[in-house]
């Protein structure tokens, strides 16, 4: 999934090329992506846009009076064409979701790999509009995001480490991959209940989030777009390297299954070589 540092690289790349162009065309082939109809999608047709914006993990490509929105959700992605022709194709056929060609014959395509099909489009006059925005916590890249600010909103969550991290109605972008590396870096449990840090560890942990994310947009800036998702996986220290010896202290990374998803972490370096069993009901670590 991607998440703050490739949606940031994604923005600074389609930014440059979309400034003060013209949408001459777009196409809809996933009609279950598209969840806004008022304003329609035709209205983005002669639109000239103003650049290419972020919130979250949201896309935004900005005209006068109004945004397409894309989110990419788990298996989403974003190609750039820089000659591209708008071909029929049928509803629902292929990986594709959206075209959109500008005046100069460039365009981006919003892809989707799989069967879960859930990345979503708007088209809305606010991005407020989009439900997502709307209920967004605060960015890590904004100014916003200190030390005091990660200590309030910890201290009122009653829940795990791992989830306050992922929660996008408190902290903007983070996802499963970065939330595990943070982690490991601040040298923290992800069970361990999100009210519990005492000042120094809110201190080290908003340190170790800012220095993950920071370095995974440092590496993916200027990057091609085909190599973004690659980039990302050769950065990271534990997440998705469930067997491979950890880093640091070379203690074999854990894994801990769920329904639709897993997390990675390193027992020497988290929880004090306790290891949690990879099964679904496993009895979570304090």
């Amino acid at each position: 999934m991607p998440e703050l540092p490739e949606v940031e690289a994604l923005t600074h790349f389609l930014d440059e090329r979309v400034r003060g162009r013209t949408v001459e065309a777009v196409q809809l082939l996933s009609f279950a992506a598209l969840k806004t109809f008022d304003p329609p999608l035709d209205a983005v047709r002669g639109a000239v846009l103003r650049g290419c914006t972020r919130r979250g993990k949201f896309l935004a490509l900005e005209a006068e009076t109004l945004y397409l929105v894309a989110h990419l959700a788990r298996a989403g992605w974003v190609r750039w064409r820089p000659a591209m022709e708008i071909k029929p194709g049928k509803l629902g056929r292929s990986p594709l979701a959206l075209r959109v060609r500008l005046d100069d014959g460039s365009g981006m395509e919003l892809t989707e790999q799989g069967t879960e099909k859930r990345l979503a489009i708007y088209v809305v006059r606010s991005l407020d509009d989009v439900p997502g925005i709307a209920e967004l916590g605060v960015d890590p890249f904004d100014d916003d995001f200190t030390v005091k600010v990660l200590a309030q909103l910890l201290c009122n969550e009653g829940g795990q480490l791992k989830h306050a991290l992922t929660d996008q109605r408190l902290i903007a972008g983070v996802g499963n991959a970065y939330s595990d590396e943070a982690l490991h870096v601040a040298r923290m449990s992800p069970f361990r209940k999100a009210s519990s840090l005492d000042a120094a560890e809110v201190e080290r942990l908003h340190a170790a989030l800012l220095e993950v994310l920071r370095d995974a947009l440092t590496r993916s800036e200027g990057l091609p777009l085909t190599d973004l998702k690659s980039e990302k996986k050769t950065g990271l220290r534990v997440h998705g390297r469930t067997g491979q010896p950890c880093p640091v202290c070379g203690d074999t990374v854990r894994q801990v299954a769920f329904a639709s998803k897993s997390l990675q972490y390193c027992p020497t370096c988290q929880t004090g070589g306790r290891v949690l069993a990879d099964r679904r009901l496993s009895k979570l670590l304090k």
